[in-house]
């Protein structure tokens, strides 16, 4: 039973932000370095995560979810980011790209035999777009399905997918059609043991490095029609709608880091001395904490609205993209002067911020770059 209540009034949302604070400091904080050091995704820790609700936050409770809305997973992500951005964005891609996937364009049957698996922790969920050559420019993927009779044969491969060896119930968008074709990619969910599927190169990260990311290996992989979400030829125009909720993620998980980040410094501050006083006391100090507050208050706005538009079922495509850019431009902002303040103990590992440093940086890259935000924020303001 999920320690999380259906209903979000204030009082509700302050106890699921408890709740993840308490579970964070608890279960995460003391193995930080331990994880990231050696990049140990730490199972055991999502199988937790699972029985008090973080897994399925947006699934209904009729498949095993928590049934809550977008401002209780934009506080379960930020909780969790506090304390490491690795664990916090495992927990966004698995809630908002797999199992929101499923969610979101599985038929009835699908959801009832994956749903309650993601939500509940039994499983992890991957999800794969990206391609070694495309990038950003999703609709030359190579990776490629055949049809043949009932079933089709996917060969290819996906990169950068997070949870890429460990996912147990992966989401996976190929090509079905010509290229550069909107409507030439399907979307399928594939099981690990599948013959054909496996987990490939994993990457040796800068940051979120306790945050597993491999290639996905499709060779002569023979799935069934059955195994479609949606419809053939919907996978891309479906990709995108996954995205536009997947930059809430990444803007809360942002959010998160630079809170933490921002918490180290502030109190780094009030307790180091130079010249007789406490640095926090000189003004090129607490210029800087006005101004990593400043913006971190900007971001959260900037994500609660698009959580709040989200949940009202209203587009949400501009203001999730200008979240995630904002709120992860913050991220590294935050990140870079939080080291600058500790000074040289900044730079080492005995100290928090220089995590937080290197697992900023992602969140500018991760589910389309800054530049890619910019386009598209451009893009539809153009259109107005």
């Amino acid at each position: 039973m999920s320690v999380l209540t259906t209903a979000i009034s204030t009082e509700n949302l302050q106890f699921i932000q408890a709740s993840a604070r308490d579970f964070a400091e608890t279960y995460i904080r003391p193995h930080v370095m331990e994880w990231d050091e050696a990049q140990i995704l730490p199972l055991e820790l999502f199988h937790k995560m699972g029985e008090l609700g973080f897994l399925g936050v947006l699934v209904p409770e009729a498949y095993g979810g928590a049934g809550l809305n977008y401002q209780a997973y934009i506080t379960i992500v930020e909780e969790i980011a506090k304390v490491c951005g690795s664990i916090g964005l495992s927990v966004a891609a698995h809630n908002s790209l797999c199992t929101s996937h499923i969610l979101q364009f599985g038929t009835e049957e699908q959801k009832m035999k994956y749903l309650p698996r993601l939500a509940t922790g039994q499983c992890l969920g991957a999800w794969g777009l990206t391609e070694p050559n495309t990038g950003s420019d999703a609709g030359r993927m190579r990776c490629v399905a055949q049809k043949d009779g009932d079933h089709y044969v996917i060969n290819g491969s996906k990169n950068f997918i997070t949870h890429g060896k460990s996912g147990e119930i992966v989401v996976v968008i190929v090509r079905t059609g010509e290229l550069l074709d909107s409507h030439g990619m399907t979307a399928f969910v594939i099981e690990r043991g599948t013959p054909g599927f496996s987990a490939g190169k994993k990457e040796n990260k800068l940051g979120m490095r306790a945050s597993e990311t491999t290639e996905l290996i499709f060779d002569n992989c023979r799935v069934h029609k059955n195994q479609i979400l949606g419809k053939v030829g919907e996978g891309f125009i479906q990709s995108m709608k996954i995205l536009d909720g997947g930059r809430i993620s990444i803007a809360a998980l942002s959010l998160g880091i630079a809170k933490g980040a921002f918490n180290a410094a502030r109190q780094y501050a009030k307790e180091r001395e130079q010249f007789g006083q406490a640095i926090a006391k000189f003004q090129a100090i607490s210029f800087k904490l006005a101004d990593m507050a400043t913006e971190i208050e900007a971001s959260e706005l900037l994500t609660r609205k698009a959580g709040d538009l989200k949940d009202a079922g209203e587009p949400v495509t501009k203001v999730s993209a200008m979240a995630k850019y904002f709120a992860s431009e913050t991220a590294v902002k935050v990140a870079t002067e939080a080291i600058q303040i500790f000074g040289g103990y900044g730079y080492t590992k005995d100290f928090p911020v220089e995590k937080y440093y290197r697992d900023a940086k992602l969140c500018t890259i991760g589910e389309g770059t800054s530049e890619i935000q910019k386009l598209v924020i451009s893009r539809h303001l153009l259109k107005e």
